[in-house]
Parts: C-alpha cells; sequence; structure tokens
C-alpha cells in the first residue's frame, strides 16, 4: 500500500526505486531516487549528508547493509501518511530537474559475452571458418576501454575521426567514419572495490555490484576493423559510451533471474555457475523513433557474476564506480541484433524507416534511445530507464 498516486503498471513504482543524481532548479547536484514521473532528494528526505553528493561513490562505497537498509528506509517513506508531507515536500518533477552521470567512473570494461552477437560477427568477418574463436566458449572476452568519455543519457554523440582503410585502397586514409555504429547492452555498476591481488569468485557478486544501467557502445565500426589486429578495439570504440541516468539496485531484479542459457563445453571451476545468474531483461532498440530491434537479455552466454569473477581472476583490484559492460545484447532471431552491422549484415541489407527511408549505418542527425525492463516482484514490469544520443557532425580538423 502506498500513498503514491501511481498507475498499478507504472514501471516506476516502489517495486523499482533506481537511483540516480539529478540537480534541481537553482541547486547543487545530488543523489535521488526516480518514483513515478518525479525523483525523491534523498538528502532531504531522509536526513543524510551522504546523499548530499553529486555522484553515488560514497553511498554505493558504504556496501550491501547499507544498501538495503537504505532501501528499506524510502519504501516506508511511501507507505505511512505521517511521513506523506515532508517527503512530498522533497519530490521534483522530471522535467523540472537536470539528470547527471549517476557516478565517477573508475575504470571501464567491456565484454563480448552473447553468443548470437559473436556467431554474427564471426560470419560477417570470417565466412570461410569458425565464427567463435577457440576461446570463446572458454572465457568472457572483453578488452579495458576508456573511463573519461563515458557521458550520461542525453549527451551529443560526435562523429570520430580515426584511419580507415576501404578494400579498394592500397594505403589508409585518415577522416571521420563512414560506419557509425550502436551497441546495445547492460552496464553493471561496482559499488563496493576489492583488495589487490584477491579475486572476487562468482558468488561474491551480490556483494560488490551494486546495480545495473542501460548502455550504448558506440562503435566506429570502419576505424574498428583497420585498427584492432592484433590488440583489440581502441579508437574505434573510445570516443563514447552512452549510459543511462538511472541505476537499478540488484535488490529491485530479485524477480528477474534466471536459468542461463547450457554452457558446453563447462566452465572452469572458477567460472562455476551459482544457480540462476542469468537476468531476463527485454531491450528495445529505437532509431528516430521506429523500434528496429528488440534484444533479450535472458540469452546471454556468459552472466554478469561470471564477467566480474574473470575480470578479477589475475587478482585486478575493483573500485567504486567501476562500470563493465555485457557487450553487446542479440538474440537467436531477427530482429533481435543489437547492432547496425548485424541488422543490416555489414551494410549490405539497409534498414527501411519511415518516409523511405533507409539506414546501414548512423547518419547525422540520427537519434537512437536504447530502453528495457524486467520481471518486478508484484508481478508486473519494472523499467531501465532510457540511454539517448543524437549524432553530431564530425568537427573540423585544425
Amino acid at each position: 500500500m502506498t500513498w503514491l498516486d501511481l498507475p498499478s503498471d507504472d514501471v516506476f513504482g516502489l517495486d523499482n526505486l533506481p537511483y540516480g543524481v539529478f540537480a534541481p532548479p537553482g541547486g547543487a547536484p545530488r543523489v535521488g531516487v526516480r518514483v513515478g514521473n518525479q525523483v525523491l532528494d534523498l538528502a532531504a528526505a531522509l536526513d543524510d549528508p551522504v546523499f548530499a553528493r553529486p555522484t553515488l561513490n560514497t553511498f554505493m562505497a558504504q556496501g550491501r547493509t547499507a544498501w538495503s537498509a537504505a532501501r528499506a528506509r524510502i519504501r516506508a517513506l511511501f507507505t505511512g501518511e505521517e511521513r506523506r508531507p515532508a517527503t512530498e515536500a522533497a519530490l521534483y518533477r522530471l522535467d523540472e530537474v537536470e539528470s547527471r552521470l549517476p557516478y565517477e567512473v573508475g575504470d571501464y570494461v567491456d565484454f563480448y559475452a552473447s553468443e548470437h552477437h559473436a556467431t554474427n560477427l564471426g560470419r560477417l568477418f570470417r565466412p570461410n571458418g569458425d565464427p567463435l574463436t577457440p576461446n570463446w566458449k572458454h572465457l568472457p572476452i572483453g578488452y579495458h576501454g576508456r573511463s573519461g568519455t563515458v557521458v550520461v543519457s542525453g549527451t551529443p554523440v560526435t562523429r570520430p575521426h580515426g584511419q580507415r582503410k576501404p578494400p579498394e585502397s592500397a594505403v589508409p586514409e585518415f577522416g571521420p567514419t563512414r560506419r557509425l555504429d550502436i551497441e546495445a547492452e547492460i552496464g553493471f555498476v561496482v559499488g563496493t572495490g576489492s583488495a589487490l591481488g584477491s579475486p572476487v569468485p562468482v558468488g561474491a557478486f551480490r556483494d560488490h555490484v551494486f546495480g545495473i544501467c542501460l548502455l550504448n557502445d558506440w562503435s566506429a565500426r570502419d576505424i574498428q576493423a583497420w585498427e584492432y589486429v592484433p590488440l583489440g578495439p581502441f579508437l574505434g570504440k573510445s570516443f563514447a559510451t552512452s549510459v543511462s541516468p538511472w541505476v537499478v539496485p540488484l535488490e529491485a531484479l530479485d524477480a528477474a533471474w534466471t536459468e542461463p542459457p547450457h554452457r558446453d563445453p563447462e566452465p572452469l571451476p572458477y567460472l562455476a555457475d551459482q544457480g540462476k545468474d542469468g537476468l531476463d531483461l527485454a531491450l528495445s532498440v529505437r532509431l528516430n523513433g521506429q523500434e528496429i530491434s528488440t534484444p533479450p537479455f535472458a540469452s546471454m552466454y556468459w552472466s554478469g557474476a561470471q564477467m566480474l569473477a574473470h575480470l578479477t581472476a589475475n587478482g585486478a583490484s575493483l573500485r567504486t564506480g567501476d562500470l563493465y559492460a555485457s557487450g553487446t545484447v542479440s538474440g537467436p532471431r531477427a530482429g533481435e541484433e543489437g547492432s547496425l552491422i548485424e541488422l543490416t549484415h555489414g551494410g549490405s541489407r539497409p534498414l527501411a524507416l519511415p518516409g523511405g527511408q533507409t539506414r546501414t549505418f548512423l547518419e547525422d542527425g540520427d537519434e537512437v534511445t536504447l530502453s528495457g525492463t524486467a520481471p518486478g516482484a508484484s508481478g508486473g514490469r519494472i523499467g531501465l530507464g532510457e540511454v539517448t544520443g543524437r549524432i553530431h557532425p564530425a568537427r573540423p580538423l585544425s
């Protein structure tokens, strides 16, 4: 029971309560939670200075016990009439506040955890060979990215420059990417760190990961194709990574855990399954308002817990605010691909858009929005929010 006047199917009801950072009119940024189309100022509502900060990091560093206690206190604010006047005074409409990047990003790692995505790209790049590399089903493949270019939803994405080598050219050229792409992903936000030299086991996932967010890891495919051998992605991936302004805490996802796909061969012991460690998340990709894909996260081969275990298996330490991403989420069926390079078969089959337009890769002015939902504790759905980015033209070289 709650005094909030929310529709029964509101995806931002009390089963959700995602955290973010917002700036109220004329005020400094601080931590809040989204409820319906409002945001609650937690520093004011809970009288706790840990929330009067411009990032979630200090709160996240307090650990799992503090996260659970805060969530219980927040839920209680909306279920007792005696708390209603003070709580209502700390609520702001979403349309009157500015969303900020909710956490200070420490390190950023991007994985390649979807078998369907990896297979689709393997067939494009190695048409006469095995689409999966020999190591793919033995470990979650990933690379370390650039934390300084992680931006909050709504931040424009400037078309990047880089080296590219067209097939018909003998030498590379330098200029704006011609094959600008998206990657629909889920991000995992680390709350508590770990000591250098101490791996984090699969079973400790919930002690370290605070929550999840939507993530679009923009990709310049022509730059990436020329530069990635032998060391992997670099400039083709490091110019912008967009994240949603709301971090859904793991406690809100209790109804979303599911059995992962069957893994063959069986993973090595340090990557062994711990039961239901997959997540049943439904994603949507819209290009200029038109839905073009619905990737299912439940199909991901490697889980968030396994990614974290492999990330730290060599003793690499975690820090509060570290962000690691799932890699492109793609499903087994047509229309479930999480990138344009898959949806258009490398650009050979343009997408049809309203008004007679077509796209192979992104053009200047295009806007991409990722959204998503998960099963909620009360039987409905909870929302993951949205992450949006609009493509701006490449800047002239000086």
